[in-house]
């Protein structure tokens, strides 16, 4: 398969198209603070941001007992569904691209595995959700990634067989599901990859630095 091929581009949300864990990290800070525990740093939190709310969790408690995880989580989403989308911003350079998409009639969305109820407001702050035949959530369809189902859906929305379509993602259930629905797997490194993460391993047609190289790198396949 080559990059040459695609008819169409799919995102992950969380630390490919848009840089949320500032959100995150201050619902999961609230949350602590409301059981009396100190706040954790953005920093040290942000690579955890994109493998869920108990994944934030166990990394600001970790070896916590299942009832202080839950609670800190609960307390984790209901912070967030009040400040979701407020220190959110899209990736430098993805606006660009999206611009550029949009003018060469190559279609866009996201597939991501966080819940409907934070993706659609989420979009609506970014100004992206009128601009996008494709948005799925974790609770779109019975199984999140990296599952086949949501990235079929998304295919199946976008116009587009499987194989014409690149889907970007910064964890490697994103390119596992892109491997397995016969996408074209492209890894962001400007994501939210941790130490213990190795993207060289994941099953991935293409790395991308930065937006902008990607955005370069779409110019000059999709010219020829």
């Amino acid at each position: 398969m080559s990059l040459t091929q695609i008819k169409g581009v799919l995102f992950d949300l969380d630390g490919t198209l848009a840089d949320t864990a500032p959100d995150l990290v201050q619902a999961l800070n609230l949350s602590l603070q409301d059981v009396g525990i100190a706040p954790q740093p953005l920093e040290a939190m942000r690579y955890a941001a994109s493998h869920g709310s108990f994944a934030l969790v166990d990394a600001a408690i970790p070896n916590a007992a299942d009832d202080l995880r839950i609670q800190v989580q609960q307390g984790l989403l209901a912070h967030y569904q009040r400040i979701n989308g407020d220190h959110c911003e899209l990736f430098t350079g993805i606006m660009a691209l999206l611009d550029w998409l949009e003018l060469t009639h190559v279609p866009f969305g996201v597939i991501t595995n966080k819940p409907a109820r934070f993706t659609r407001p989420l979009l609506r702050k970014l100004n992206l959700h009128l601009r996008m035949p494709v948005i799925i959530s974790g609770d779109s369809t019975k199984h999140p990634k990296p599952h086949t189902a949501p990235m079929l859906l998304g295919a199946q929305q976008l116009g587009c067989a499987p194989s014409q379509i690149l889907y970007l993602g910064d964890a490697e259930r994103d390119l596992l599901a892109a491997k397995a629905a016969g996408m074209l797997g492209g890894v962001a490194l400007w994501g939210y990859l941790g130490e213990n993460d190795k993207p060289l391993q994941w099953p991935a047609h293409a790395y991308f630095v930065s937006p902008e190289q990607l955005h370069q790198t779409l110019i000059e396949r999709l010219a020829c």
